[in-house]
């Protein structure tokens, strides 16, 4: 089968024939009709994320139909259009990820290639509502946004929502989420055209974090916060608690803009402030996602369509963060 492999360090993504992977007890055979990238594949092609191996099939997300198994289990899924879960052992506790954890793409081989092996108790059906290249979309950010907003963020209708960066895969699914959730949503973004394109997702408004007053403007225009959702940190991440509500809760994941500066603790503590980091989500959360996206019919945003051929090219795009949704890999 053909399929983007990433060969050795500082060598962009190669197109070549591989093996087509051999099934093992409830496996079945997925062919890949669209992936999608995400920051990790990015952070992964450029040496900068722990225990990479070569040569490897990037790619967490994907769709596409099952055309092999081997047992019962896998049978039953036979010419099924699905999506597959990427974050596999989550382990007992939906708290937290156990110690085997891992998500496919590395270091088991992903989505990026013309077929992939997968525990079919990582299938799950493909939204009606959806073409393959806006399902592949979903599975890794999508998970990340709902379990940030919900499971660990405890909005309801009502809630004020700040979205810090909304044009990565995650902040276009908080705003979409959260706006179908009744929740009074508002971004920042360095871009003025993607707080726009926040908007038409049903944002009120936004701020460009690069402007000197941004904090400030948002006060002006929200009062304060029940809910941030942050994966960039960095310096501007202490200024956020002032922009909350007393009981306010800050989901962070990623560092795209640095680590946690030096807080005012006595904001936290007299606001009743919570901290909470999130990773993904577990096998109840894709599943209670799901849920959410067929109920309300959202679309995920698709930035730009590449074929397997680009994908070199569309990392390159990833690492301009020039993108506003997902990027996405038709096979």
């Amino acid at each position: 089968m053909k399929a983007m492999v990433l060969t050795e360090p500082d060598e962009p993504l190669a197109y070549k024939d591989v093996e087509k992977p051999v099934l093992q007890q409830n496996e079945v055979l997925v062919q890949i009709k669209a992936a999608a990238l995400n920051r990790r594949d990015y952070w992964i092609t450029i040496g900068k994320y722990a225990g990479i191996k070569y040569p490897t099939i990037l790619g967490s997300d994907g769709a596409g139909v099952v055309v092999e198994a081997i047992d019962e289990a896998g049978r039953q899924w036979l010419n099924k259009e699905v999506i597959i879960n990427p974050g596999h052992n989550w382990g007992n506790d939906d708290q937290y990820q156990g110690a085997d954890f891992k998500i496919l793409g590395l270091p088991d081989d992903g989505t990026l290639a013309e077929y992939v092996k997968v525990n079919v108790e990582y299938l799950h059906p493909k939204p009606a509502h959806l073409t393959f290249e806006q399902a592949a979309a979903i599975p890794l950010a999508g998970l990340t946004a709902y379990r940030a907003l919900f499971t660990k963020g405890g909005i309801t209708a009502g809630s004020k929502v700040l979205v810090v960066g909304a044009g990565a895969g995650t902040g276009t699914y908080a705003v979409q989420f959260a706006v179908a959730a009744g929740c009074q949503v508002f971004v920042t973004s360095g871009s003025g055209q993607k707080i726009e394109r926040a908007r038409q997702l049903g944002a009120a408004a936004g701020v460009n974090y690069k402007a000197q007053d941004w904090a400030e403007e948002l006060k002006h225009m929200c009062g304060g916060f029940d809910v941030v959702i942050d994966s960039a940190l960095g310096k501007d991440f202490a200024k956020i608690p002032d922009l909350c509500n007393p009981g306010a809760r800050i989901v962070f994941f990623g560092a795209t803009a640095g680590s946690i500066p030096e807080l005012n603790p006595r904001t936290l503590f007299s606001k009743q402030i919570q901290l909470l980091g999130t990773m993904m989500g577990s096998p109840d959360d894709f599943i209670n996602m799901l849920e959410f996206i067929n109920t309300h019919k959202i679309v995920p945003v698709v930035d730009e369509l590449f074929p397997l051929t680009q994908t070199q090219q569309a990392v390159e795009k990833m690492g301009s963060s020039s993108q506003f949704g997902k990027l996405v890999i038709t096979v």
